[in-house]
């Protein structure tokens, strides 16, 4: 891609974000979702291949159509109330279809049909972008209603969304794949907890998306796509092949890495609200998506010769490991000791 336009796209996605994050009226609100839409539609056909074309048309498809109902929810409210702020969000009605709307764009189970074969269709670097930056602004919309909406509805999607993230990435060998559903399942420990402490689901997000980064940069810098070419990365960089099972481990919410202040902290809010069977249903659920982490982890650092992997080695490289990539592996995994001083930003 040209790199004049891809620094036209970038800077689009930026200034999406930055409006909807940053407004007040849903009308502006809506314009930076459509802003991101239509930034982040070339970097994920730029390949020209037909699953890159396929992955593109479905992400434009669902993002209208969630923006279509967010609008239409917006303007419900202002019917009923005459308020267009966003934290005026009122009517049940309007409530009702917000949720439904966020969950399309964030890929929240039912609506999570599209974000696994978008992240396949899509380059490493793209599928980054698409599992942590353009789900902030949703996000973001979430947090400022969320003492508006509903909060049986979003727990029972929260545990779907938890039960299906870890079920569905059982089976997968495709390595955007698992982090989709990984993702997904991250999601819904953070619809959990969004109405009962909204500065929590904030952290979790943060962290998800440091850790998330860490791997995405670290099969990037292998080029691994695959089960079969994660078993023969260690050939190629060692160092880095072994801090990504730490990573891994650390995404599953393993302590002493930083994965596990997350989890720890929404079980304990869920605990104080009165939550504990949603507590104890939802981390049981995580040891589903456990058992898919530990196999990569497995595949990544323990499958040192002797292996059956029918796989041709790689050849070691002995170029530097990207700064970027270091410090952000460094943080996900060795953040847990500073959980005092980051419980206490406000």
């Amino acid at each position: 891609m040209n790199p004049q336009a891809k620094l036209i796209f970038s800077m689009s996605l930026i200034l999406g974000t930055t409006i909807t994050i940053s407004s007040n009226h849903w009308m502006m609100a809506w314009t930076g979702l459509e802003i991101n839409t239509l930034a982040i539609l070339p970097l994920i056909s730029k390949s020209h291949h037909p699953r890159a074309i396929e992955a593109c048309t479905k992400y434009f498809l669902v993002q209208a159509t969630a923006s279509t109902l967010l609008l239409f929810s917006s303007m419900c409210n202002a019917w009923f109330t005459a308020q267009w702020d966003i934290t005026q969000l009122t009517h049940p009605m309007a409530c009702m279809l917000l949720t439904t709307a966020i969950s399309m764009k964030l890929g929240l189970v039912p609506f999570h049909f599209w974000f696994p074969e978008v992240l396949q269709g899509s380059s490493l670097m793209t599928s980054l972008l698409l599992a942590t930056i353009m789900k902030f602004p949703p996000i973001v919309l979430l947090l400022m209603t969320s003492p508006s909406l509903n909060p049986t509805l979003l727990s029972t999607m929260a545990i779907a969304s938890a039960a299906l993230g870890g079920w569905m990435g059982l089976n997968q060998t495709q390595i955007r794949k698992i982090l989709a559903f990984s993702s997904i399942s991250h999601l819904g420990w953070m619809a959990i907890i969004i109405i009962y402490n909204p500065k929590l689901t904030l952290m979790t997000f943060y962290l998800y998306s440091l850790t998330t980064a860490a791997i995405f940069l670290t099969l990037n810098s292998t080029n691994t796509l695959k089960l079969s070419t994660l078993m023969t990365a260690w050939s190629k960089t060692p160092t880095l092949t072994a801090t990504l099972m730490l990573t891994l481990l650390s995404l599953a919410g393993l302590p002493p890495l930083t994965g596990f202040l997350p989890k720890w902290l929404i079980i304990q809010e869920m605990t104080k609200q009165e939550l504990t069977t949603a507590a104890t249903i939802i981390a049981l659920l995580s040891l589903l998506g456990l058992f898919f982490y530990l196999r990569l982890a497995y595949c990544a650092t323990i499958t040192i010769p002797p292996n059956s992997a029918n796989h041709m080695k790689q050849w070691h490289m002995d170029k530097s490991i990207d700064t970027l990539t270091s410090t952000l592996t460094v943080l996900s995994i060795a953040l847990l000791p500073l959980s005092p001083t980051i419980l206490t930003i406000p």
